[in-house]
């Protein structure tokens, strides 16, 4: 399950990074807004990494987190694109959102485990 876990995470990274930096044109885009589509994405990747990588949460969310700097720094060498602290500051928040619901998940799951044993 871990692999499967792991695969969906860097999955979803390499999307987000696509569509981050790839052709405009290429991008999805639904009707919630651009801080609205980084919500959802960013909260995904929270949720994804979060339960791919459960032994060492402060290294995820540094990871994430980093991860999310990245991309949008990244921005400036991407044509058409521009980097924006606003859009940092929205998928930073988010994918802490997403690793924060990934822990407690896991640990309810553990629990549950647990108290059945």
């Amino acid at each position: 399950m871990t692999i499967i876990l792991r695969l969906i995470a860097w999955g979803l990274a390499a999307a987000i990074a696509y569509a981050t930096l790839g052709p405009a044109g290429q991008r999805p885009h639904l009707n919630i807004g651009q801080n609205g589509e980084h919500a959802l994405a960013f909260v995904l990747l929270g949720i994804a990494f979060g339960l791919a990588y459960t032994r060492n949460r402060s290294r995820t969310t540094i990871f994430v987190i980093a991860f999310t700097g990245l991309i949008e720094i990244l921005q400036f060498w991407a044509p058409g694109r521009h980097a924006r602290l606003e859009d940092f500051v929205v998928d930073a928040l988010a994918a802490s959102l997403g690793l924060a619901a990934a822990a407690a998940l896991d640990w309810k799951i553990r629990r549950s485990r647990h108290s059945a044993s």
